[in-house]
């Protein structure tokens, strides 16, 4: 039995939203390893003595820190930020899941209501 034009539409779009769900997901896994290396990193800045010598990265080279408070600061503040893109790409996911299921469901039933058979499993 042949799916209707409609629903043939819908099943792309279904499909493209599949492949943004996978990006960000990929993107969170991403910025919780950015986010876990960097606060493993202040941890150990941390543990180090005040007047420890330090280098940081500054584009492809590798300079002295002036102080160890220097290098938290920047870890910090590189911290803050990850957290904040890591928030907005957990809301993303987040989103992107709600409309994966809606949709799939939705087509689900269309398919039923078109008499074509649908098969079980469930992704994502």
């Amino acid at each position: 039995m042949a799916i209707p034009a409609k629903i043939q539409n819908d099943l792309r779009q279904f499909q493209r939203l599949q492949q943004e769900l996978q990006s960000a997901s990929q993107q969170r896994l991403q910025m919780d390893l950015k986010l876990r290396e960097v606060t493993h990193t202040l941890e150990e800045l941390k543990s180090l003595p005040e007047d420890a010598t330090i280098y940081r990265p500054i584009g492809s080279l590798i300079v002295k820190a002036k102080s160890r408070k220097e290098v938290e600061e920047l870890l910090t503040e590189e911290k803050e930020t990850l957290e904040i893109r890591h928030k907005a790409l957990e809301r993303q996911e987040n989103h992107l899941k709600d409309r994966y299921t809606t949709m799939q469901k939705e087509i689900s039933e269309a398919l039923q209501a078109a008499g074509v058979p649908v098969s079980g499993g469930s992704q994502g």
